[in-house]
């Protein structure tokens, strides 16, 4: 199966098809007469004229005085690239450098970067032969662009640093000559087209709004079954409550709900309190709010991944090269925080739904099992899922709102969005766990109510869930039964 790198944008469904299919990427024609037109250019240019062009016949940084003679333009290429290799702290995931590769190689093939076709088939090989590079998750300040992340992402095509292959950690000369490719020698202005975009933060916002998406759809799945456990009350997601509020998250989950309800006993009948708690009475408010904040960041991130983010900018059509900011992660960084405190409200809720369930109201036994006391029951799940939100609420602290500056201060203000990509990733990770203790808790719970029956849509997860998690009569080692429930959100069809 291939798939030709175009000008025409990428989108997140297109992403997911060339990750998790045998997909080999290749250029389109009008890619390539993009790159060689602007390489063509650049070269005229270079040739014709004395000025210095940042980056191209100067140094980087505050050495942008510093003009670099003509036969050393490609040595400053290849030393910005192994200097700005300072990357740290924990290897990235493999997939999420999968990402970064693809969409370095979607922004080069825009031709706006002044780069030789034969860099971008390297990255192109790198793709197809699923050899990714090692890449540490610290050294981005997230303004000149991802430096440090991307520059281990493109250390193989100089034959240095390291890549995983057959999920093996080689040395990345080992690699190259196993496929029979020499080193590239880069020329002028190529070192800092590699560097220089927001592909680290971008890979990062598309695998986590992916993420966040099919979160937020168990999240309602998952309190949909812990109000009919609580015994709660449909009127909070009767239409004609949110049509005269219509923020469209809150009128999708009212929806979704009043489809994953339809038909249940339990939601039916009579009820003898007429008001629930805000956790409960308030889902569509505040699971709404959070879908409406993941739909911005989802746009912002596709905007993001379908422009060029280096620097500097090359315009044949208009004789221009010009130094500018595109690299600046301001935007990503914003939304980063903002995906972030709305994904840990969607862990905060849920917490006090489990809270709920295990309080013993509402003819609930006291930690949902038949002799508390002897036994804690799902006690210590709550704990676990209260010390997990807690963690996320000091996760939430901006990113955005810090700046260092660096390079002495021509680099002064700085976005941090890269600390914001990963810092979210953990919060994603933490409302899973989150999520998959508000349903251990709220299925065990649901088994109290019996004979009664909920809906079939519910009833037809509870099934699936019970081949994996028993129902809890007495204590036992609890950490297991949560790693299950875990391990089947992730893998749970969603069909709403």
């Amino acid at each position: 199966m291939d798939f030709k790198i175009s000008p025409e944008s990428l989108d997140i469904e297109k992403i997911k098809d060339l990750l998790n299919n045998d997909v080999k990427l290749s250029l389109s024609n009008e890619s390539v007469d993009l790159i060689n037109r602007c390489r063509n250019y650049l070269d005229h240019k270079l040739e014709n004229n004395k000025s210095p062009i940042y980056g191209i016949t100067t140094g980087f940084g505050s050495l942008h005085n510093i003009t670099i003679s003509s036969d050393q333009l490609n040595k400053l290429q290849e030393n910005l690239v192994k200097s700005h290799a300072c990357g740290t702290g924990p290897v990235v995931r493999e997939d999420i450098v999968r990402i970064m590769l693809l969409l370095k190689i979607h922004g080069l093939g825009l031709g706006k970067s002044g780069v030789q076709v034969e860099t971008v088939k390297r990255l192109i090989d790198l793709f197809n032969e699923r050899i990714t590079p090692v890449v540490y998750e610290q050294g981005s300040l997230g303004a000149s662009g991802d430096l440090a992340p991307l520059a281990h992402l493109v250390l193989p095509l100089l034959g240095l640093g390291e890549v995983t292959y057959n999920s093996k950690r080689y040395d990345s000369g080992i690699i190259l000559k196993k496929f029979g490719w020499s080193p590239l020698e880069l020329r002028s202005k190529e070192g800092l087209a590699l560097l220089n975009g927001t592909q680290f933060m971008s890979a990062y916002g598309l695998y986590i709004v992916a993420m966040a998406e099919r979160l937020s759809a168990i999240a309602d799945i998952t309190s949909a079954i812990s109000l009919e456990a609580y015994d709660g009350r449909p009127d909070p997601f009767f239409e004609s409550i949110h049509s005269i509020r219509p923020h469209k998250g809150q009128i999708t989950t009212a929806n979704t709900f009043r489809k994953i309800l339809e038909g249940s006993q339990l939601i039916s009948r009579t009820k003898a309190h007429v008001q629930d708690p805000y956790s409960f009475r308030c889902i569509p408010q505040v699971h709404g709010a959070s879908k409406d904040a993941i739909l911005y960041a989802k746009s912002v991130i596709l905007t993001e991944i379908n422009s060029v983010t280096d620097n500097p900018t090359i315009f044949p059509e208009e004789d221009l090269i010009v130094s500018g900011g595109n690299f600046h992660g301001q935007p990503l960084a914003l939304i980063f925080d903002f995906m972030a405190i709305a994904l840990a409200e969607l862990g905060s809720i849920s917490e006090r739904r489990v809270y709920r369930l295990i309080a013993g109201q509402r003819g609930l036994p006291e930690f949902l099992v038949a002799n508390p006391g002897l036994n804690s029951g799902f006690m210590i799940p709550q704990y676990t899922a209260a010390s997990i939100v807690s963690q996320n609420k000091q996760l939430c602290t901006p990113s955005s709102v810090d700046s260092i500056p660096s390079s002495n201060e021509q680099e002064d203000h700085v976005s941090m969005g890269a600390n914001g990509a990963t810092r979210l990733l953990r919060v994603a990770e933490n409302l899973e766990k989150i999520i998959a203790i508000e349903l251990f808790t709220a299925v065990q719970a649901l088994e109290f109510r019996r004979p009664l029956r909920s809906s079939e849509f519910i009833e037809d997860i509870v099934r699936s869930y019970r081949e994996k998690v028993p129902f809890i009569n007495d204590d036992k080692v609890m950490y297991c039964e949560i790693e299950k429930s875990i391990e089947f959100i992730r893998n749970m069809k969603i069909n709403l």
